[in-house]
């Protein structure tokens, strides 16, 4: 079988090749600039783990990690199909959308008594106590309440099998992010975000990445945050990040797809435009860091130690902060379960 290429190797990979998603220099410079200037603020660190997840529990707390668990594997799909009517949830007076929906409904139910962080009970939840955990406020439900209900259970079996927690499943591959990031996705089908592109079998794992970053955010918070090989992380390949490096110049768009775009066209997973612009976000955001790191060391004469995953922390609440500016830019639509 043909070697399957790492998250990073796809980006470059595909961005050599792509014909309708192009990384622009000048953006990628720019950003880097920008990021030199907060490179001592809280924004770039780990800690923007906790202002990206203000609705979970204290990261002292061992239910924090289950929590990101359950989170991370219903984390995907969060679009609407109309603007005007997106799935809504209130916690404690505030009136969440889109990715914090979920949070709020986990955390709700957490305060209603549903042991939803335990792999016990979410391993053989029905689905309808998922669609209640998951109820909107409105008539538009979450999307792929199935697909969730089925990963939700799929995950916690694979817990149960492995000690019972998230802790100690991915205690296994020994405190390295790089092993980390294997084992999900060898172990839980539903993290393996992988297709083919001109010939090659590429990898994004968007959210087998993301748990292994927020696992490390919560260890970090709690002072214990010393995990190797953190810089195998790329940023998280989905559907919001892509329009803010379009908004910031990094990404450029031919004129075909952003009229597919615009159209409300449904890119399916795996389509040629859809891997291109994940691919091409990624590495963008690796040529942003290689900037970054250059000018820390050119400028400070010291190492950077900022990694693509905190770039990534900075840049989705970017995207959520100044959606309103970039509401012009067309998001990509694709419904699948892996991002």
């Amino acid at each position: 079988m043909e070697l399957l290429l790492s998250p990073r190797q796809s980006g470059q990979f595909v961005a050599e090749q792509s014909k309708d998603v192009f990384v622009k220099m000048e953006g990628v410079q720019r950003v880097a600039e920008k990021l030199y200037t907060l490179r001592h603020s809280e924004e770039l660190t780990a800690s923007g783990w906790k202002n990206a997840n203000p609705l979970a529990p204290a990261p002292t707390t061992d239910q924090a990690l289950n929590w990101v668990f359950a989170v991370d594997t219903m984390n995907f799909s969060f679009w609407p199909e109309k603007e005007d009517q997106q799935c809504e949830v209130t916690y404690k007076g505030t009136r969440y959308r889109g990715y914090m929906t979920l949070c709020a409904a986990i955390t709700r139910a957490i305060e209603e008594g549903v042991p939803i962080t335990d792999p016990k009970y979410f391993s053989k939840m029905s689905i309808e106590e998922l669609g209640h955990v998951l109820r909107s406020d409105n008539a538009t439900p979450m999307p792929m309440l199935q697909e969730r209900h089925q990963v939700l259970n799929e995950g916690g079996c694979v817990l149960l099998e492995h000690g019972g927690s998230f802790r100690s499943f991915i205690s296994q591959a020994g405190n390295d992010a790089q092993k980390m990031v294997e084992l999900i996705v060898e172990k839980l089908p539903s993290y393996r975000d992988e297709t083919t592109y001109e010939g090659k079998r590429i990898s994004f794992y968007k959210r087998a990445q993301i748990l292994v970053a927020d696992f490390w955010g919560i260890m970090e918070a709690r002072g214990e945050g010393e995990i190797p090989n953190l810089d195998c992380l790329t940023m998280f390949a989905d559907y919001r990040v892509p329009q803010a490096l379009v908004y910031l110049g990094v990404l450029q768009y031919s004129a075909a797809l952003m009229q597919a775009l615009e159209n409300g066209e449904l890119l399916e997973s795996g389509d040629k435009r859809e891997v291109e612009i994940r691919g091409c976000s990624i590495w963008s955001v690796e040529l942003i860091k290689a900037h970054l790191c250059k000018l820390v060391q050119e400028r400070d004469g010291q190492t950077c130690n900022i990694n693509s995953a905190i770039i990534d922390f900075y840049l989705w609440p970017y995207a959520k902060q100044h959606h309103k500016e970039m509401a012009h830019i067309p998001i990509h639509h694709t419904r699948c379960i892996y991002y």
